[in-house]
Order: C-alpha cells, then structure tokens, then sequence
C-alpha cells in the first residue's frame, strides 16, 4: 500500500511539475512556432502551417537590425570583460578589507543599480552630448561599464564572503602577497558563483533598452533598440518577424549561458 502510495505521489508530483513548466515555456513556445508561420496562418491561428524561414530572412536582409546586432556583441563584450576585470577585484576588497568610508561606497556603488534608468540617463547624455560623442560606440561602451562594474562589484561581494577565510590566511603563512591570495585561491573557490553573476550581467546589458534608446539616433544603436523601431505602420502587425526577431535577440544569452554551464563541470574536473 505504501509503495502504491509512493508512486500515485511521484506520478502526481511529475504531471503537476509538466504542467507548471507547460504554462512557463508556452509564449516561447509560441513565439518559437510563430517565427516559422507566415503572418496570415498566425492571424488564422492555423497550428498545422507548412514551416517557412521568410521571416527570418527578411530580419537578417534588414540593415539596421544587423547594425544593431553587431553594435550590441560589441558593447556588451567590451563592458562586460570591463565589469568582470573592475567589479570582481573590487567585489574581493569589499569583502575582505575594512577601510573607512567602506559602507557609503558600497551603497554608492549599488545605488547605480537601485536607481530608475530614468533617474541616471539625463547626466549621461549631458556628458556626451557636451564631449561630442553621443550616439557612438564609445560612449554606449563607458556607459554600460559602470553599470556592469557596479551590478558585477555588487553581486560578487557576497562570493567572496562565502569563501573560507582560513583558506586565505594558509596561503598567507605560506607567502602569498594579496593579489596572488586572490586569484590564486580566492578567485578559483568563488568562480562558479561569480560566473553565474556574470551570465546575470551579460543577460541585463544585452536587454537593457532605455539607456541605449536615450544615448542613440542613427549610428551605436542597439539590438533591442533596432526592434523596438523595426515595426512599421500597415494594414497588418508582422507577427512573423517579430516573432524571429525576439528569437534572435534571444539567443546570445542563451548560447553565452550555456557555454558558462558547459565550463563549470569541466571546472570542477579541473580543480
């Protein structure tokens, strides 16, 4: 009775789990299904469809989402290794060195990211706008910087408090200088936890929309900026392509995730 009772409950257990990841993956899904769909079966809500790759072709024939595409690798790359070289260090002093002042930095740091984009962007685009460089490529790239030294400093501090302190003070005993207790044995015991803030970081500069759609005009857009823009006036709403392009601005993080989850058992191998 009890076995019988254990598998009614496993059963029950795996169709609540389906159905909860049914209603979660059901609008990719969809829009998944719809990118292959001319506009005129969607409308129709006709699931049996002959596949098509018009949409897509369509999206990557058009100039300005392929700017845009490059012109976000670009940015996110560059500040991203820029947030991962700054933030991470200053992440490992936050949480092993006390100095004065300490706190009111740390809150001025993640106050970049407890602010509305709207509260920050005025000064950014005063700034470029005065140094002769808004809408370029430059100004995107410092931008995004500091908000991904900021987001990568403020997650990492708890990493790096996770990390044994003993372990610290044996490479001390054995002559290790500060930088090498860093990345020698600091960086190495918190990198699977920094890594996974790093996938967060990539995922929020790849997304982030209104800074990018405030500093642009015609030149250093970005990816989710060229979509936004990409819909024109009609007689009726492309579905089709905009379901390809939410695909394709979809894929980098998925890809960059899946690369970080492929290092991590390779990692755990290694070390």
């Amino acid at each position: 009775m009890g076995e019988k009772f254990l598998k009614i409950k496993k059963l029950m257990t795996n169709i609540i789990v389906a159905i909860i990841l049914l209603i979660v993956l059901f609008p990719v899904i969809w829009m998944l299904l719809n990118s292959f769909k001319w506009d005129a079966d969607i409308i129709a809500l006709n699931f049996f469809s002959t596949p098509t790759l018009h949409n897509y072709l369509e999206v990557i024939s058009t100039e300005r989402l392929l700017t845009g595409l490059v012109n976000s690798t670009i940015i996110t790359s560059i500040s991203l290794l820029i947030g991962f070289c700054v933030g991470v260090p200053m992440a490992y002093i936050f949480a092993r060195l006390n100095f004065w002042g300490k706190e009111n930095l740390k809150f001025f740091v993640g106050s970049v990211r407890f602010l509305p984009p709207v509260a920050i962007v005025v000064p950014y685009l005063t700034i470029w706008l005065n140094a002769g460089l808004y809408d370029t490529l430059f100004s995107l790239i410092i931008t995004y910087s500091l908000i991904s030294i900021c987001t990568m400093t403020w997650l990492c501090i708890e990493c790096f408090s996770a990390v044994p302190i003993n372990c610290e003070e044996a490479a001390a005993l054995d002559g290790c200088d500060a930088f090498q207790i860093f990345y020698k044995i600091a960086l190495p015991l918190a990198l699977p936890s920094v890594l996974a803030m790093l996938v967060f970081t990539f995922i929020l500069l790849w997304n982030e929309f209104f800074m990018a759609f405030v500093l642009t005009a015609s030149k250093a857009f970005t990816m989710p900026v060229a979509v936004a823009s990409a819909v024109t006036a009609g007689l009726m709403v492309p579905w089709g392509r905009i379901s390809a392009m939410v695909i394709l601005l979809s894929t980098p993080p998925l890809i960059f995730s899946y690369v970080i989850m492929r290092f991590l058992p390779y990692y755990y191998r290694v070390s």
